[in-house]
């Protein structure tokens, strides 16, 4: 166990670049390839790093997350593991919302004063990758720094949408720019390995990935004019404290918008996926659920898809999809490129009768539909016949039922689709 390490997770704010799916749920509780949740990605690295002292900071829709967190990471009794929900509360200290990611971590600190650490490792959750931290933090120890951030290499393309730093011969950070301009970028590149400059990936951005000394965090956090570390406190801090960077060069995606979102979760069906679920070192950890293998009769499962358990599909065609937990497909459905998110819940046969005999669409996807480029939310009712088919010919819209955005087309939670259906 690493007693020096407290792992400070951010929960985000609304969330709106991730609507609809944040519309009845914080981002860190979206359902991620299947049968996880995207938290249970910075907890995962945690515990596969020995850190197990962590809070996990939210205030918007927090419900589902607490009850992920609370049935899914339980402890040894004589243990000093944790992980911890604090969502934002008024005081007289502080009457307002988190106003940022520093805020964020303002407002809490007398719940981490509580704890012994000498370093606060501070996390985003809505991010896909897999790390060991305490190669980091072996890094920020031997550097002597007082603030390491972990940067990925990227591309020209790519850095106008990262913060990029400069580093100096020892790794060391001197100067930051957000966003910089394409005709700016000449003048940001670092040294990086000879592997990253072959791909021409010659700019170190941040990844939001932040370890902080106790006492500088301390320090920093006495001045409430400052509301997010990204911004503000990194900026600032450069030239005045000693600042690392950590280059990372493994897989590593923001999932910060629905197009992010789809490709990350498609992404995990390739031969050899970049996140990689199959790894022992690097387990990823989420709720226990006692449900049976999945039951496949008269299916067709193609080229990359991954199938997850206590599904019933009968007699349906997949392609290049996930399919996530309990979800039900009908005869002569198709399910290409699309990602299913499943089900909370199991109908009784009883109820599935009395619903055909009522002409009640049961949960689950129905007979003869297709399904294209497309996102179905949890617990949907999905009727016969329905063609959903998600592509940049479609503009971008939102209604009661679904929305669409860059051609993708999501159906909202609990929603139910009539016979016939198209998009």
């Amino acid at each position: 166990m690493n007693k020096s390490t407290l792992a400070i997770i951010l929960g985000g704010g609304q969330g709106s670049r991730l609507a609809p799916l944040t519309e009845n749920r914080s981002k860190p509780a979206v359902p991620i390839a299947g049968k996880y949740r995207l938290v249970d990605i910075p907890i995962s690295n945690c515990i596969n790093s020995n850190i197990t002292r962590m809070f996990v900071l939210t205030q918007f829709n927090s419900a589902s997350l607490n009850q992920h967190i609370k049935n899914t990471y339980h402890f040894s009794t004589f243990s000093t593991a944790f992980v911890d929900i604090l969502a934002a509360e008024q005081t007289p200290d502080n009457p307002t919302w988190f106003q940022g990611t520093a805020d964020a971590v303002r407002q809490c600190m007398k719940h981490f004063m509580n704890h012994d650490f000498d370093y606060a490792l501070i996390l985003s959750g809505d991010q896909l990758y897999q790390m060991n931290f305490n190669d980091m933090i072996k890094a920020h120890e031997l550097s002597d720094a007082s603030i390491t951030i972990a940067t990925l290499p990227v591309n020209d393309k790519d850095a106008p949408e990262f913060g990029i730093l400069k580093t100096d011969s020892e790794n060391f950070i001197t100067s930051f720019i957000e966003k910089p301009a394409p005709e700016l970028l000449p003048d940001w590149t670092s040294e990086v390995s000879d592997e990253m400059k072959a791909e021409g990936k010659l700019y170190l951005a941040s990844m939001g990935i932040y370890i902080f000394n106790r006492d500088l965090l301390v320090e920093l956090m006495s001045n409430s004019d400052t509301k997010d570390f990204g911004k503000e406190i990194i900026p600032q801090a450069i030239g005045k404290q000693k600042i690392l960077s950590y280059q990372y060069e493994g897989y590593w995606t923001d999932i910060g918008n629905i197009d992010s979102f789809f490709e990350a979760n498609l992404g995990l069906t390739d031969d050899i996926p970049k996140f990689n679920l199959f790894d022992n070192s690097s387990r990823i950890y989420t709720r226990e659920r006692v449900l049976p293998p999945s039951k496949i009769t008269g299916a067709s499962i193609f080229d990359k898809s991954i199938v997850t358990e206590g599904c019933i599909i009968n007699g349906a065609k997949i392609e290049h999809s996930v399919i996530g937990i309990r979800s039900r497909i009908g005869h002569g459905s198709t399910i290409s490129n699309s990602y299913l998110m499943g089900n909370d819940f199991y109908q009784n046969l009883d109820e599935i009768r009395v619903n055909i005999k009522y002409n009640i669409i049961n949960v689950g996807i129905g007979e003869r539909c297709i399904i294209n480029n497309t996102i179905v939310d949890k617990n949907c009712r999905i009727g016969n016949d329905v063609h959903l088919n998600g592509g940049k010919h479609l503009e971008n819209t939102n209604t009661n039922l679904y929305t669409i955005k860059d051609g993708i087309i999501v159906i909202k939670k609990g929603v139910t689709l009539p016979d016939g259906f198209t998009i």
